[in-house]
């Protein structure tokens, strides 16, 4: 079975990549490597970021098969705000509880502030790394609509206030094999999961 190794320590983003995966993998996340620390996130794209956590990873890491990914959420009316800052948005310590509270508070502030929701998306790019050197990158999106008021306890970071466009429930109600079929995270990793299979068949 061949291996990769998922550039995160988020238990969450593992779990989900190694179901979209499949059992055709064996998925390890760096907790299976405590020595790995990530370089620090420079870039201004979420393309540069995941080959910049990819790269880090497999500089410590030769010989292995390294994927890292960048995402985050691009809301219309804050002009693509959070962006690459997703994860700390309300700081570099911030919990995924704070930045959705200052999510919340801003969106709430603007004088435009509507109750039907504010539209935006989830971003996604994955990059694939070996010995240092980029094989692959794919990219994902997924529409949909921020909410005020939370809904759900599932999923993680912006999923219990984000509504994708075709369903009246959040990434945090919805179960996880929906969410796993059209999340962002999820179209990235079809298109990458192809070019897998037919460039490192198992």
């Amino acid at each position: 079975m061949p291996e990769l190794v998922f550039a995160t320590s988020n238990a969450h983003k593992t779990q989900e990549i190694a179901a979209m995966l499949g059992d055709a993998w064996c998925v390890h996340s760096l907790r299976s490597y405590p020595g790995v620390t990530l370089p620090e996130e420079t870039g201004t794209t979420f393309e540069a970021n995941a080959i910049i956590k990819a790269a880090g990873a497999s500089a410590a890491l030769p010989g292995l098969l390294i994927l890292a990914d960048d995402s985050g959420l691009e809301v219309d009316a804050l002009k693509g705000e959070p962006g690459v800052y997703s994860a700390r948005y309300a700081g570099v310590d911030a919990t995924d509880a704070d930045n959705r509270r200052k999510l919340k508070d801003t969106l709430q502030n603007l004088t435009d502030s509507s109750e039907a929701g504010f539209s935006g998306r989830f971003r996604c790019c994955l990059a694939l790394v070996r010995d240092g050197r980029v094989l692959m990158t794919t990219h994902g999106a997924v529409e949909g609509i921020l909410r005020l008021q939370e809904q759900g306890e599932g999923g993680f970071g912006y999923d219990a206030l984000f509504q994708p466009a075709g369903y009246e429930d959040t990434f945090g109600v919805l179960p996880a094999e929906v969410k796993n079929s059209l999340s962002h995270r999820a179209r990235a990793m079809a298109e990458m999961k192809k070019w897998l299979g037919e460039n490192m068949p198992g």
